[in-house]
């Protein structure tokens, strides 16, 4: 097996689900961020209500976008696994998702790390 030509570079796995996971925690944030900055925006206030550092709101707004295609380029269960573990307010445990999942550990886990990957493709991190 070691013999096979492989057309993509041998990745990471821990640094890859580490970038992933740190995006989708972002990903939250950002998400808060733009809902408020429509709420002001729909209420006709134009200035920051809190200090504001950078001037970066147009990446901001490109990094949810994409995060939303890779989110909606999963299938339903690893979908489902994604928002549970990342991006509920309550973070979950893997034994209560898989539980909840009606999925065995090992496809519980497989589906996980498909998920992982598929957004770090998509998102071009790898």
């Amino acid at each position: 097996m070691s013999n096979q030509l492989s057309f993509f570079p041998d990745v990471d796995e821990k640094q890859i689900r580490s970038i992933v996971v740190k995006e989708l925690k972002l990903f939250r944030a950002l998400k808060i961020q733009q809902l408020n900055k429509q709420e002001l925006d729909e209420r006709g206030i134009t200035i920051n209500i809190f200090p504001k550092l950078y001037d970066n709101d147009r990446e901001k707004e490109m990094k949810v976008l994409h995060m939303e295609r890779a989110l909606n380029n999963l299938d339903c269960i690893e979908r489902q696994i994604i928002e549970k573990k990342y991006l509920d307010i309550e973070r979950q445990n893997d034994i209560n998702i898989y539980l909840d999942l009606c999925l065995q550990k090992t496809a519980y886990y497989e589906k996980k790390k498909q998920a992982i990957f598929m957004i770090a493709h998509c998102l071009n991190i790898i």
